[in-house]
């Protein structure tokens, strides 16, 4: 007896469907357009490899995120990707092995243990771009403008930008000397801002007055880009460092108003996604209605050190069949010709004389009987006075 519910496919596992995957199609070859017109190539990794390349660099995070399994070559373990980024971090580092800047640009399907949110897709269609060998805050800017012009190619609207930076954290951790344990307590507590449980780590603690009050300071600087006009005046005291990634982020704050005078932009500098891997700006964008990010990105410095070269990196990513979703790009066109079976030579000419053109013709197949506009067409192939002629489906009899 064959099981009744053998289509299902696994929980958070999705196929995309006509029309919708010529769409994300149409979206996709957009995109690389978009790309190569900025001088980002192409890279397409494998869908697997070792285990010990995926998971080195921005990779940590995302072991309980790798399916895994048993290599029967070589015995040694291998994992489906879960993010494209240690990916081309590797290809960069060890196979192009470029001095200077180099943009490289991607996009394919990840697999993922679980979603990021509640009945979110566990197969995203990734796309992103890296730029690798720079490290100011101009090509960090680079990438954040390419990712923005990403979702208006997607027709994403209504799009809010989220800025922070990890080296003011991290500075405060090093100069108030926190061990990894307590360091990552008050991460946990400053990623939901709660603010008596980091004053009660921090008496705990025995911390000086001054690293406390910095500490919760960082908890409540968050809001428009005036966040950094504070931030100048209480963070001053953590240094040259932390005044350094402030006048990183207020650059970036003043190119955006100038290219993107509309863009709503919040400041929060107690944001620490990819604390671990990151080394310097995040960036998120995010649309009315969804609680996740629809694309992201931000520095992460010597990521390919750990494949040989120590290169300064920044980048972003997103999710293809998410921008469809959320977006307006265009849909199918119902228009197409429909023409008779296989038949004289002049028949066959015109067919393909209209598809190099670009137009759609489908066949007809002996014994198959098809209405035409099921298949979207609104045309036929028929033959007037000895030719071969396109007419409307309601005049083709």
């Amino acid at each position: 007896m064959i099981p009744e519910d053998r289509w299902l496919l696994p929980e958070g596992i999705e196929e995309i469907l006509p029309p919708a995957a010529h769409r994300l199609e149409w979206l996709r070859r957009k995109l690389l357009d978009l790309y190569q017109s900025w001088g980002y190539e192409l890279v397409i990794p494998p869908l697997i490899e070792f285990l010990d390349s995926l998971l080195t660099g921005a990779g940590d995070d995302l072991e309980l995120q790798t399916f895994k399994l048993t290599d029967q070559l070589s015995g040694r373990m291998m994992g489906v990707r879960a993010d494209m980024t240690p990916q081309v971090a590797r290809i960069d580092a060890h196979l192009l092995k470029r001095t200077g800047p180099a943009r490289l640009c991607y996009m394919g399907t990840v697999l993922r243990t679980r979603a990021d949110g509640f009945g979110g897709s566990r197969s995203p269609y990734q796309a992103g771009v890296e730029l690798y060998g720079h490290r100011g805050h101009e090509s960090d800017l680079e990438v954040l403008t390419l990712m923005l012009e990403t979702l208006q190619v997607a027709g994403v609207s209504e799009v809010h930008l989220d800025l922070g930076h990890v080296t003011i954290f991290h500075e405060l951790i090093r100069q108030a000397g926190l061990d990894r344990e307590r360091e990552g307590i008050l991460f946990d507590a400053l990623q939901r801002k709660a603010l008596p449980e980091i004053h009660a780590h921090l008496a705990e603690w025995a911390l000086p007055v001054s690293y406390t009050n910095l500490f919760l300071t960082l908890a409540e600087l968050n809001g428009g880009p005036e966040v950094l006009d504070d931030a100048n005046m209480q963070l001053a005291a953590g240094g040259a460092e932390i005044c350094s990634a402030l006048a990183t982020l207020r650059q970036l704050v003043e190119a955006l108003r100038q290219r993107w005078p509309g863009l709503p932009v919040h400041i929060d500098l107690a944001e620490l996604r990819g604390y671990h891997y990151h080394t310097g700006v995040l960036f998120s964008a995010y649309v009315p209605g969804q609680g996740q990010a629809v694309a992201q990105g931000g520095r992460y410095d010597e990521i390919g050190q750990v494949f040989g070269r120590a290169r300064p990196a920044t980048g972003f990513s997103t999710d293809l069949a998410t921008l469809l979703l959320l977006g307006s790009t265009p849909k199918v066109a119902e228009s197409g010709i429909y023409a008779p079976p296989a038949g004289d030579a002049a028949l066959e000419e015109q067919v393909a004389i209209l598809r190099r053109q670009g137009v759609r013709v489908i066949r007809a197949l002996p014994g198959a009987e098809v209405e035409p506009r099921t298949l979207r067409c609104d045309r036929m192939l028929a033959q007037r006075q000895g030719e071969w002629q396109v007419v409307p489906l309601a005049n083709s009899v």
